[in-house]
């Protein structure tokens, strides 16, 4: 088991998945400091439901038993005058045990999932790199400056999952799938839904 400070978000950080944040309460502006100091990361955890705001108590938000390790890749001022950071996701990881420090902050013993093995891309799965080389041609996902490995099943798959205007709670239930054969099914029946070929 691993112990790392939480980040509790109402959205959805994937592995391979980049996300911008704005930070201003005190608890996650140290949070940023310390991760930037020791060079290490936190766990991104999906609210089920509540608002991670501060006050309250553990008991409060309802978080996803498993989430996404973090680290921040960028970091500026915002015109603001916020903290903005972006954050990419690395490995997934069962929540054990969750508790909030003194500070506010919530921590968690958790179980790392090992890194995600490359897995070639198919020929059948063509249509996801299609779906995905044309979302990089969106101004908004350009000036995410992105460098995928098209290569990669996992990648290409994550990067749709995090990129597509699904709901977090699909969102979410797509982070939970450990099996690529599995993952890129799924994405293919919403992909579907979304272009209305049910």
């Amino acid at each position: 088991m691993t112990e790392i400070p939480l980040f509790p978000l109402s959205s959805a950080l994937v592995p391979y998945g980049l996300m911008p944040l704005q930070i201003f309460e005190q608890r996650y502006l140290d949070l940023v400091a310390d991760s930037m100091r020791a060079g290490s990361g936190f766990g991104v955890v999906w609210l089920r439901q509540g608002s991670e705001v501060s006050g309250g108590s553990v008991d409060t938000p309802h978080f996803g038993d498993y989430g996404t390790y973090a680290r921040i890749i960028d970091f500026d001022q915002l015109p603001n005058g916020l903290l903005g950071i972006t954050i990419a996701g690395q490995e997934r990881f069962d929540v054990i045990d969750v508790w909030r420090e003194p500070s506010g902050l919530v921590k968690a013993n958790v179980e790392m999932a090992q890194p995600l093995p490359q897995v070639a891309m198919r020929d059948e799965w063509q249509s996801l790199e299609i779906v995905l080389r044309g979302l990089e041609n969106h101004p908004h996902v350009q000036r995410m400056n992105l460098s995928i490995d098209y290569a990669n099943a996992w990648e290409v798959a994550f990067h749709l999952v995090q990129l597509l205007p699904f709901e977090e709670s699909i969102k979410y239930e797509l982070l939970g799938i450990e099996d690529i054969d599995s993952l890129v099914a799924e994405l293919d029946v919403l992909l579907n839904q979304i272009s209305g070929e049910h």
